[in-house]
């Protein structure tokens, strides 16, 4: 155990953190030989996901059960050269995990062994890049506060944020810690939120699932990501490949969403709740007819109902969706603090998530029932390859 602390220690503290360095501890945890190559190990390993690519794995990735989202911000006196030492060492332990292996240092490496289809997505907030020096290649700003937002800060902001989805909550749990004591010298932590879903067992995917209200949430999700999510030019040389995310943490009254009748839950949505049609279509992927009118002339689907609102018609600009359901404490009184996690990625916040977040708290029907307590951008750098480092398009 003392060997694993001190290589750790040693790769905090200096130079040693460099690429070369890392590969070069590759099969000391695991009894492997550090020549074999990294894709010929994931694939002895069942329920892998690829960590390497043009894009980070976790945004077009099929959601898993779980998410974790933590965020950081950055200690005094971390510059540009540290930041790239702990993206470094956080891509190593990222990459090992995803692998099935267990990380730099693991003090628990029995617990790498089921990977469960575990990604770790890495982003930079706006704050970062004023505090390592880099305020000329930051290409975000913090998000407006729109007129229903209740923002908490210990909910919102931050400046760097690690994503975790995976099917097991153990795995999840083990790689969230790994990734927090990575980060321990550099940062500490602002926020760390939770959420789920239905697993694959409960439901079959690629099927929307429900959220806490009973919605089918997700319906419409962007059908050409390399134009609606993915940076393909316009921006910083660095970031070709990477994608913008939004994190919104919106509470629920479900105290008060039960106590009102379906009709007026479908008036508000615009969908029905059964099976999640517009009010009128029959199946949950018709096209809603916003012209249509009812016996007394009045719109079928409401001016201010959700769906309307909602509404993108370039698919170009479409945000690609990743929810996650949260449930924390319950009062004395049983009333349980519930809502979303909504997670969204595009590839230019002000032509695709603002205008939108502007209509829905504008006049939304449904903010009746729902409170936005948390707001958080991220931008997230491109993908690496076997030999490289997440952020190193712009820290290298």
């Amino acid at each position: 155990m003392a060997g694993r602390n001190m290589s750790r220690r040693g790769l905090l503290a200096g130079g040693a953190a460099a690429a070369g360095g890392l590969a070069a501890t590759g099969g000391y945890l695991t009894g492997r030989a550090a020549s074999e190559p990294a894709e010929a190990r994931a694939a002895e390993q069942p329920g892998t996901v690829p960590f390497h690519g043009v894009h980070q794995a976790g945004v077009a990735t099929p959601p898993q059960t779980y998410g974790a989202f933590a965020a950081f911000d950055l200690r005094p006196g971390v510059a540009k050269e540290s930041l790239g030492r702990l993206m470094r060492l956080l891509t190593d332990d990222a990459r090992r995990l995803t692998e099935g292996r267990a990380g730099l240092a693991d003090a628990q490496p029995e617990l790498a062994g089921v990977p469960a289809r575990l990604t770790v997505t890495f982003g930079f907030g706006p704050g970062l890049f004023t505090k390592v020096g880099l305020d000329h290649e930051r290409p975000l700003t913090d998000l407006p506060e729109f007129k229903t937002d209740r923002l908490e800060d210990r909910w919102s902001g931050g400046d760097l944020l690690v994503q975790l989805c995976g099917e097991d909550a153990v795995t999840l749990a083990h790689a969230l810690r790994l990734i927090v004591k990575d980060a321990r010298d550099f940062a500490t932590v602002r926020w760390v939120q939770r959420g789920f879903r239905r697993s694959p067992q409960a439901q079959p995917p690629g099927e929307t699932q429900r959220n806490l209200m009973g919605q089918l949430d997700g319906t419409v999700q962007p059908a050409d990501p390399d134009k609606a999510v993915w940076i393909s030019g316009g921006g910083p040389a660095w970031l070709k490949g990477g994608t913008f995310m939004v994190l919104r943490r919106i509470r629920m009254d479900l105290e008060e969403w039960d106590a009102a009748d379906e009709a007026a839950k479908e008036f508000s949505i615009g969908r029905r709740l059964a099976d999640g049609a517009p009010l009128t279509g029959g199946r949950e992927t018709d096209d809603p007819d916003f012209a249509a009118k009812d016996f007394a002339g009045f719109p079928v689907i409401d001016d201010n109902a959700h769906i309307r609102l909602a509404r993108v018609d370039d698919p170009a600009l479409r945000m690609l969706r990743r929810a996650y359901n949260y449930e924390e404490d319950v009062s004395q009184d049983g009333v349980v603090d519930s809502g979303l996690l909504f997670i969204a990625y595009q590839a230019d916040l002000a032509r695709q998530f603002t205008p939108v977040q502007r209509r829905l708290a504008d006049s939304d029907l449904l903010n009746e029932w729902i409170t936005t307590t948390g707001s958080s951008v991220f931008v997230l750098p491109p993908g690496c390859t076997p030999e490289g480092w997440i952020g190193e398009t712009l820290l290298s």
